[in-house]
């Protein structure tokens, strides 16, 4: 390295209050490449998202200080960079390739092409005589197959190899705060179904509406986070959270809600959703699923929650008892909409009925709380009306 240059050791930034260290993913940029500021250059996996590391200057990347793959903490040395060079040669690299690969195209286009004349035609050479049928032989196939001269690859059998995949660390994390949840909490879970009529009704009636005027898709979460933010608030135990020997009651509700990733689940939070309407709801879901998808999500995104909703529906599940996302004190499960039969004023009709679950920590939460939850959580969402009248 020159030693009149100017260089910039890059240490690992600061990432959250509760991560100190992460897992070196990749690196975006190599040594000699050029870096504009707040470029990325690298990728650190963490428990909970991935955090970019961009270069605080412009500049040519001149050393790595750690690999892929390597466990790096905040405020490590992880890169140097040479501000305000330039890279050598990249400009005059790509222009010599392209003299270079017109002369071969031309060279290409003057070669002259094998004559075809020379060539006898297929159709001009003679047919050759069919043999007589020889007598029939023994077949060499099952005499090979006896020696194991066929392999079961050239049979077409299926093939029984495997692969070791290292978890990611989110993974690693989303299985210990699993098991966390199944061995502290005393999980119970109660069940209800609710009659979806009404509010298909008004999705249909309204949909194109609200994305003409707010440019949002109108979905069943929004109506599912206003109504449940309405039953927290009737029914508080629910909204509460256990910290030692005490029991914290939330005034506000702040929700997260589960987002399937490539990575695995995540659960961005809602805040204060007791002061939205389901259209501010749905705009922030929207907000926060495009930010998951394209791995941008922050740290500070999945901080807090008071309460969880997950939507298994999504992908088909007809039924199940979720899992509590400690320290939180319950969770929702929302299902798919299925036609059943049921009885409306004496008479059998097919409604779009839908089972929710509520799994619930025992310890905070009794069987009439948890069930007047869904109850209310029930008679808002079959008449969403109520919502409007705060009953």
């Amino acid at each position: 390295m020159d030693p009149d240059a100017k260089y910039k050791t890059i240490k690992v930034p600061h990432m959250a209050d509760s991560i100190t260290e992460g897992t070196l993913k990749a690196w975006a940029k190599q040594v000699g490449e050029q870096v504009e500021q707040d470029e990325e250059v690298a990728s650190i996996e963490t428990d909970k998202v991935d955090i970019p590391v961009n270069s605080p200057v412009g500049g040519v990347i001149r050393e790595l200080l750690a690999n892929e793959e390597d466990t790096v903490t905040v405020g490590q040395d992880l890169f140097k960079i040479e501000e305000g060079a330039a890279a050598e040669g990249g400009a005059s690299k790509v222009a010599s390739k392209e003299p270079s690969q017109a002369s071969e195209a031309s060279q290409a286009a003057k070669a002259p092409e094998p004559s075809k004349a020379a060539e006898p035609s297929q159709s001009s050479k003679a047919p050759e005589p069919r043999k007589a049928a020889e007598p029939s032989q023994p077949s060499k196939l099952s005499e090979e197959s006896k020696q194991g001269a066929i392999s079961p690859a050239s049979l077409g059998v299926a093939s029984r190899s495997e692969r070791r995949v290292k978890m990611s660390r989110m993974r690693l994390r989303i299985s210990e705060r699993l098991k966390q949840s199944q061995s502290t909490a005393a999980s119970l879970t109660t069940f209800n179904e609710i009659d979806m009529t009404n509010l298909i009704e008004l999705r249909k009636t309204y949909k194109d509406e609200v994305l003409k005027a707010h440019g949002v898709k109108l979905g069943y979460m929004g109506a599912f986070v206003k109504a449940s933010s309405h039953a927290l608030q009737a029914v508080p135990e629910v909204n509460a959270s256990i910290d030692g020997d005490h029991v914290v009651y939330h005034d506000f509700c702040d929700i997260s809600v589960a987002v399937a990733t490539p990575k695995g689940l995540v659960t961005p939070v809602l805040r204060n959703t007791e002061h939205m309407g389901i259209v501010d709801v749905e705009q922030h879901i929207a907000s926060l699923g495009r930010k998951a998808r394209d791995n941008k999500i922050t740290v500070e995104d999945m901080a807090g929650g008071t309460f969880t909703i997950s939507n298994g529906g999504v992908f088909g599940s007809l039924y199940g008892t979720p899992i509590i996302n400690m320290p939180q004190a319950a969770i929702l499960g929302m299902h798919a909409i299925k036609e059943r039969p049921v009885v409306i004023a004496g008479k059998i009709e097919a409604r779009p009925m839908m089972y929710v679950a509520l799994t619930y920590d025992h310890r905070i939460i009794d069987g009439r709380e948890a069930v007047t939850f869904l109850v209310k959580l029930k008679e808002a969402i079959e008449d969403p009306r109520r919502l409007l009248l705060n009953l």
